[in-house]
C-alpha cells in the first residue's frame, strides 16, 4: 500500500442492543489501490449497501479502522470532525440512478461540486468540461439531463463523482438500468477514470454482465468479506 487508496480493517457494525442486536458487518477487511477498481459482490441482506453506507461517512460503524486517501476517518470512532466535507471533497458517489438536478444544464450539474467547495466558478466549468470531454459527452455540456439518453447520463454522473479529485470513489449498482454494451462501457469509463486520476474504485453490483470484468473481487457473506481473483475479462 502506498497510504493512499481505500483501506478497511476489522469493520464492524451492529444494530440494536441485547437479544434484538444483529451483526451486519462482522469483520471486514478490505484494500484497494489508487487507480483501482474493485468488485463488491454478494447476496441480499449480505451487508454490501451497510458497508457503503459506512465507507460514505452516512452511517458510523461500531467498530474497526477506515482509511480514505491517506487518511485515517475512522478508528473506534470518527477522526475527521466534518463528515459532510468529507464527503463533498474525498469521497466521490456514483449510484444506480444519475440523480442529476433537471433544472441545471450538464456543466452546472458537474461544476456544482467544486463550487461548493469554494473553487471559483470559472475554474469549476473549466473542469466540468474537461471531465465532460475526457468522458466522451463534451458536446453535450449545454444540454438538460432530460435531453441525455440513460448512458450519457451516467456518463455525467461519473464526472461529477470526479469533480473535486476525490481519492476515493463508491459506485453503487450503476450499470443495474443499462444494456449489456452501456454496462460494459460504463465500466470501462470506471477503469479509464480510475488510471487516469489515481482514483480507488468500489463497485457494489449484482450485475453478471460485469462480474467478469473485475481483476479482484470481494464477496462479502454473513457480515465478512473473502478476497477473490477475478477473471479480469478485457474490455
Amino acid at each position: 500500500m502506498t497510504g493512499l487508496g481505500i483501506r478497511i480493517e476489522g469493520l464492524r457494525k451492529r444494530y440494536g442492543e441485547g437479544d434484538t442486536a444483529v451483526d451486519a458487518l462482522k469483520d471486514v477487511n478490505m484494500t484497494v489501490e489508487p487507480g483501482e477498481v474493485v468488485g463488491l459482490i454478494g447476496p441480499s441482506g449480505s451487508g454490501k449497501s451497510t458497508l457503503l453506507k459506512c465507507l460514505g461517512a452516512v452511517i458510523e460503524p461500531t467498530a474497526g479502522r477506515m482509511v480514505l486517501g491517506g487518511k485515517t476517518i475512522y478508528e473506534d470512532g470518527w477522526k475527521i470532525p466534518d463528515l459532510r466535507a468529507l464527503r463533498r471533497d474525498s469521497i466521490g458517489f456514483v449510484f444506480q440512478a444519475p440523480y442529476l438536478i433537471p433544472f441545471l444544464d450538464v456543466t452546472d450539474n458537474v461544476a456544482l461540486l467544486p463550487m461548493l467547495a469554494g473553487r471559483p466558478n470559472a475554474e469549476a466549468r473549466s473542469r466540468a468540461i474537461e471531465l465532460l470531454t475526457a468522458l466522451g459527452v463534451g458536446h453535450r455540456s449545454q444540454a438538460q439531463p432530460s435531453q441525455l439518453s440513460g448512458g450519457e447520463q451516467q456518463r455525467v454522473s461519473i464526472a461529477r463523482a470526479l469533480a473535486n479529485r476525490p481519492p476515493v470513489i463508491l459506485a453503487d449498482e450503476p450499470t443495474a438500468p443499462l444494456d449489456s454494451e452501456r454496462a460494459l462501457a460504463v465500466v470501462r469509463i470506471l477503469n479509464q477514470m480510475a488510471t487516469q486520476y489515481d482514483t480507488a474504485i468500489i463497485v457494489v453490483t449484482h450485475d453478471e454482465k460485469i462480474i467478469p470484468t473485475f481483476k479482484r473481487l470481494y464477496h462479502i457473506r454473513d457480515g465478512r468479506t473473502h478476497e477473490e481473483r477475478g477473471e479480469g475479462r478485457s474490455l
